[in-house]
């Protein structure tokens, strides 16, 4: 699959509303690259496209799985390797877009063998406090530490449990499989990493949080089944549900996942800036035309995006 182009960056940046306007420019289908926008429902809470921007040009793996099912990047690479595939048989040029960047790293380098769960160490790791498990791996992977979502149980478990069960920290261990590509590698990374200004970024997070709220995120959560382990992990969930049993107010809940939401923001910086071979593209500077046909020249300057 080589008709393919990234358009990545931190939530609340534009680019779903980016890449739909270019995908009609250059006669591409988007594939979404978000971890919570693939499950079908909450698309207050997931700020999944509107329906004018879904419009534009066809998309994919939107509202694709039950709230019911686990993900993880190995499922994400199959369903969409399989949707690229039919986009580039259709002769279109399949566009990734979106912020999980395990998801992406997935596709383009695919994913490094790590050791199955150990029933035993799980346990004995699930049985340490939450602190106790931030504090342990900051001492023996302290990168691993700086990227993850420290208040995530189950990511912090994970983490320690490929550094003890392989004696190497996770840094070290994605080095040694080294740039050229991990094992199923799948295309080259070529796109761009959009970002803006942190103030303007945070502002437009605040904004959105609070635009949820008035569109009706509390019913939406409020009508939920059941939602799997994965789901469960979704920024605001945890917090709507707590404001819906009584235990915090409107303005907490409104704050807390505004909080949150840059939290994650920041990390997603953190992980597409040490992505390199995404050109990076700040849109404070360019207005939303500007910014269409700066991505759509560099398109077209790859080789194998679009034919002449």
């Amino acid at each position: 699959m080589r008709r393919a182009f990234f358009i990545v960056g931190p939530t609340a940046t534009g680019k779903s509303e980016l890449a739909a306007k270019v995908a009609r420019e250059m006669g591409g289908e988007i594939v979404s690259a978000d971890a919570f926008q693939i499950y079908r429902g909450f698309d207050l809470l997931t700020g999944k496209p509107e329906a004018s921007t879904l419009a534009k040009a066809p998309h994919h793996l939107i509202g694709a799985v039950p709230l019911s099912e686990d993900m993880n990047a190995e499922k994400f690479r199959r369903a969409a390797a399989r949707v690229m595939e039919e986009i580039n048989l259709r002769g279109n040029v399949a566009i990734v877009v979106g912020g999980s960047g395990l998801y992406i790293k997935a596709l383009t380098h695919g994913l490094a063998p790590l050791p199955e769960p150990d029933p035993r160490l799980r346990d004995k790791l699930n049985s340490m406090s939450l602190d106790d498990l931030r504090s342990e791996l900051a001492r023996i992977d302290p990168d691993a530490a700086h990227e993850i979502d420290v208040k995530n149980r189950r990511r912090l478990v994970r983490a320690l449990e490929i550094s003890l069960l392989t004696g190497k920290t996770i840094s070290r261990a994605v080095a040694e499989v080294g740039d050229s590509g991990w094992p199923g590698s799948l295309i080259a990374a070529r796109g761009v990493f959009v970002l803006r200004d942190r103030e303007e970024l945070y502002e437009r997070i605040n904004q959105r949080v609070e635009s949820m709220f008035e569109c009706g995120v509390i019913e939406e959560v409020r009508a939920a089944g059941v939602t799997s382990a994965t789901a469960s992990q979704m920024i605001g969930l945890r917090e709507i549900r707590e404001l819906v049993a009584g235990k915090k107010s409107l303005s907490e809940c409104i704050s807390e996942i505004q909080q949150a939401t840059r939290r994650y923001a920041k990390r997603q910086l953190t992980w597409f800036r040490r992505q390199t071979k995404f050109s990076p593209l700040n849109l404070s500077f360019l207005t939303h035309n500007e910014a269409v046909k700066w991505i759509s020249l560099r398109m077209l300057s790859e080789a194998g995006i679009k034919d002449d």
